[in-house]
């Protein structure tokens, strides 16, 4: 976290949001976390058409998860914690296929993340 005083925000993410690249894009800095799982979840795979992201990530697909009726379902990713405005430049990279919610980790931690809308 950059500001010291400020309140620590926690983030999951299963995909370019691990990636260097985009997270110097958007944060000016490289994340550091932890691996966790996000339980009752399934992942797919969105198309990108804005092109400001296309350049960002490099991709022309990005995964995408939704809620599963199977419960055994689990989608792999790291968990960053990161300032409030840096979930701000979160917000404003994700398209409009994604909505931002809060999820309880396979390690109890409750996360934002972006889902399928």
């Amino acid at each position: 976290m950059t500001d010291s005083t400020a309140t620590p925000v926690l983030l999951f993410s299963y995909g370019t949001l691990q990636d260097k690249a985009v997270q110097l894009s958007n944060f000016g800095r490289e994340l550091a976390g932890n691996a966790d799982r996000m339980l009752g979840y399934a992942q797919s795979w969105v198309e990108i058409t804005d092109p400001q992201v296309l350049a960002t990530s490099g991709k022309s697909h990005h995964p995408i998860v939704r809620p599963s009726s199977n419960p055994e379902d689990s989608v792999s990713g790291m968990v960053f914690q990161i300032s409030a405005e840096e979930l701000a430049a979160a917000d404003a990279y994700e398209v409009s296929d994604y909505q931002r919610v809060s999820v309880r980790l396979a390690s109890g931690l409750d996360a934002w993340v972006y889902v399928s809308v």
